[in-house]
């Protein structure tokens, strides 16, 4: 059974990995956070400015954890920015986490939200054909497509990469590539985490098609723990009713790929 804290636990930045340009991984030593479930996420704590959602990502050495970060808002910069030795606040896990199919999966994501799928990746069943499409601006911003052939390197596996400007790999948005191959293959599952409106395109084209879809969502989390009630989204709580959803949920919410949450809690359209 998973030990979940609920107050943070200290622990010192090991390693430092830059990804690309405005990404990093951020490297613990945290058994309890090494072995969550694919989906889950912990509460990252920076010292002095906040406390930010994190899916956890996967390393290649036991007892380990680690947090992917794009430098973009005050607090993901500042956490961007910590180095080797600074200290950092965890808890969790917290959250649900993926269902995994049989047979033929497809992995969908945009930017960092490639993070729970690479821990998806490694979790997948040894029967699974699995399919990774990467989403990115241009090829500078690639990332985790060296580690995607590592994790699979068991399974029969394609890993497409895609950038919007056709610098590397195939050329266009992820969904656009998803669409084609819909459309000459067959799968049993796509799994998808990143944009939202990524994300409810994808989720209407595999309702569309029958094909059972669940997508892990970002939504304002302040407390992680469904007290706060910040990342309500219709009738539930993010954090402590996902983050990951079905596509039979997604097609009734009136506000997943329409409108989300403010910091005050006013609703914004996207």
């Amino acid at each position: 059974m998973q030990s979940v804290s609920k107050t943070p636990s200290i622990r010192v930045i090991e390693k430092v990995i830059d990804e690309t340009p405005t990404v990093r991984t951020l490297v613990i030593a945290d058994p309890n956070l090494s072995d969550v479930l694919p989906g889950q996420f912990a509460m990252v704590w920076i010292p002095g400015v906040n406390e930010l959602p994190m899916s956890v990502m996967v390393t290649q050495e036991k007892g380990k954890a680690a947090f992917t970060v794009r430098k973009r808002g005050a607090s993901s910069t500042a956490l961007y920015d910590l180095k080797v030795g600074n200290q950092i606040g965890v808890r969790g896990p917290y959250g649900n986490t993926f269902d995994i199919k049989n047979g033929k999966i497809i992995l969908v994501g945009g930017g960092t939200g490639l993070v729970p799928l690479m821990r998806l990746a490694k979790f997948a069943k040894p029967t699974n054909d699995v399919t990774i499409l990467m989403g990115s601006k241009s090829k500078d911003e690639v990332f985790f497509e060296n580690m995607a052939n590592q994790i699979l390197s068991d399974k029969k596996h394609q890993v497409i990469a895609c950038t919007e400007d056709g610098s590397y790999g195939e050329k266009g948005f992820v969904t656009d590539v998803l669409e084609k191959l819909v459309q000459t293959a067959k799968f049993d599952a796509i799994y998808t985490c990143g944009p939202e409106i990524m994300m409810h395109k994808i989720v209407q084209l595999a309702n569309s098609r029958g094909i059972f879809v669940q997508a892990s969502l970002e939504r304002m989390m302040k407390c992680g723990i469904g007290i706060c009630g910040s990342c309500c989204m219709d009738d539930v709580l993010v954090c402590h009713d996902g983050t990951i959803f079905d596509g039979k949920f997604l097609a009734n919410s009136v506000e997943f790929g329409h409108t989300h949450r403010a910091k005050s809690g006013v609703l914004e359209n996207y």
